[in-house]
């Protein structure tokens, strides 16, 4: 798709040496892919440094951005480093490099970057003019003009009323409980209904039986005695009483 126009997310990484200083050949591996990533997809990286040599030169190679500010050379290790900062900087025909950075007042830059066909523009000393602000709350005016202009006002300025999470558990616990309390009223009734099915069916059977008369009773109670009467009498016989 091609790097857009303007990042939509930014990120800086202030003493990005730090980052760098124990950092291992996987981890630069990553970081390198990463930049070429990120630029198509609207994300600007910045790493905050003193000097570009604090940045390996794996990663610096993919930076299209450069701004420089002064440096100062106080020893010849300081000299060294500033000639070789200098290097890692288009060639000038208006700019001794080395000897500009230092140069340099406060708020001044030495600045490249990548035109739209992707070249570096010749190095170039500016002086940066710091953002304008007030140190202020909006005023209600101002909040309704950004929030009117806003991109995410169509998608997020409706309102819609949604049933919740909570109404849906809700709504879920009352109908299982419902279907449980009609489950167990279920078996309370099919309980009643056996244990009345099961005294229905002892009193027939019992009105079933037919009911012996007085002679009958006797006839029987005579047949009982005489039994006896005849087992112990054959016991006696055997001794067995």
């Amino acid at each position: 798709a091609g790097d857009s126009d303007k990042p939509k997310l930014c990120i800086f990484i202030d003493e990005a040496h730090l980052m760098f200083t124990e950092a291992s050949d996987a981890l630069l591996d990553q970081i390198e892919i990463i930049i070429k990533l990120i630029r198509s997809k609207g994300v600007g990286i910045y790493f905050c440094t003193q000097l570009p040599t604090d940045i390996p030169d794996e990663v610096l190679s993919q930076l299209g951005l450069k701004v420089q500010h002064a440096l100062r050379a106080f020893t010849a290790k300081d000299r060294k480093a500033i000639k070789k900062t200098a290097e890692n900087y288009p060639l000038s025909d208006f700019y001794i490099t080395d000897e500009i950075i230092t140069s340099l007042g406060i708020g001044e830059a030495l600045i490249t970057g990548l035109n739209e066909k992707g070249i570096p523009t010749p190095l170039a000393a500016t002086l940066l003019q710091a953002p304008k602000s007030r140190m202020d709350i909006l005023t209600p005016q101002e909040i309704n003009e950004l929030v009117e202009y806003s991109v995410l006002t169509e998608k997020y300025n409706k309102e819609i009323d949604r049933e919740s999470a909570y109404e849906i558990l809700s709504e879920k616990i009352k109908r299982l409980e419902e279907e449980a309390f009609q489950e167990e009223r279920r078996k309370q009734i099919e309980k009643e209904e056996a244990a009345i099915e099961k005294k229905r069916s002892k009193t027939t059977r019992r009105r079933g039986r037919p009911r012996k008369s007085a002679t009958e009773k006797m006839v029987d109670k005579m047949g009982n005695t005489l039994v006896k009467e005849v087992t112990r009498g054959i016991l006696s016989i055997f001794g067995l009483r």
